[in-house]
């Protein structure tokens, strides 16, 4: 199944980039869909996964493919999309209004909230990410995404930290339309030693000072610290998460240095020190082989 990427995204909308977004970490927009549903050709959409997560604030008939489910939404419904499914949407009527914004798992990442996107039950396989909305709640909502419209298009120096928590506050809505079986999952053993996992991580992050530095580094420095052997660790994750222990460590690395290169002035000799690297050629060489950058040609 193919990916729509931001780029096929924006070419299919005849969308610009938002001002400004280039400066940020990962990318942020928000859309009215009156304006995109009256451009030709946008008016069925392929059933595919895209690289970028998604929230729809829907009006209109219209039927939703997500995974397995199709849902038959009659009026007013709010849908999450992960990358990690397929989904479309198809109008039934000519009559379409509401919102949607598209983000990337990096542009949350800096909000600094703890959230991990892909642990919550609306961005789950398994999940319930489509909500049919009563008018009130449709009302709620579509403030919400007005707010970040008009704050899109403003000059304030810190719009892009506001629209992080306007998304993070959609969220949060759709958590508490969530049923309470997906919210309150049952904690076996091993989801518990993942939880402590994940919560030990983020704690070594941000990186507020060039004289900070990773206190820990490696899988056995977490298993260590959680008192398990790493071969049962690494098996928790990979049977929770879908990942080893140093995939998930080494993406949240990579995360922290994307944020360090683009919003400090530290020089690479620094961040290489804060992220652990004895040798900035160590950190080069890492961080070239996940992004495909050197790190001065990813700050440029």
């Amino acid at each position: 199944m193919e990916i729509t990427s931001l780029e096929e995204f924006y070419k299919e909308t005849a969308s610009l980039v938002p001002e400004g977004i280039n400066k940020e970490i990962g990318h942020f927009n928000v859309f009215k869909i009156e304006d995109l549903f009256a451009r030709k050709g946008y008016r069925v959409m392929p059933y595919n996964r895209r690289a970028y997560y998604k929230i729809s604030m829907i009006s209109g008939r219209n039927k939703a493919e997500y995974a397995d489910k199709v849902v038959d939404i009659e009026k007013n419904a709010l849908l999450f999309a992960t990358p990690k499914i397929p989904y479309n949407w198809l109008p039934e009527d000519d009559n379409q209004h509401g919102y949607f914004c598209i983000f990337t798992h990096d542009f949350l990442v800096q909000n600094k909230s703890g959230v991990v996107l892909d642990d919550l039950p609306i961005f789950q396989p398994g999940g319930y990410p489509i909500f049919q909305l009563t008018d009130d709640a449709s009302e709620d909502i579509t403030f919400i995404f007005k707010k970040m419209y008009k704050e899109l298009s403003s000059d304030y120096a810190f719009k892009y930290d506001l629209l992080r928590n306007y998304v993070l506050e959609l969220i949060h809505y759709g958590q508490k339309l969530q049923p309470a079986t997906s919210l309150y999952p049952s904690h076996t053993a091993s989801a518990r030693v993942s939880s402590l996992f994940i919560e030990l991580l983020e704690r070594q992050f941000p990186i507020e000072s060039p004289h900070q530095k990773l206190s820990l580094r490696t899988a056995k420095d977490y298993a260590d610290r959680l008192a398990v052997h790493v071969n049962h660790l690494n098996k928790v994750l990979k049977e929770n998460t879908g990942k080893t222990t140093t995939e998930i460590i080494t993406g949240r690395i990579v995360q922290e240095a994307k944020i360090l290169l683009k919003q400090t002035d530290w020089n690479i000799s620094e961040i290489s020190y804060c992220l652990g690297f004895e040798q900035v050629a160590h950190f080069s060489n890492f961080f070239r082989k996940q992004t495909s950058f050197a790190p001065g040609s990813f700050r440029s």
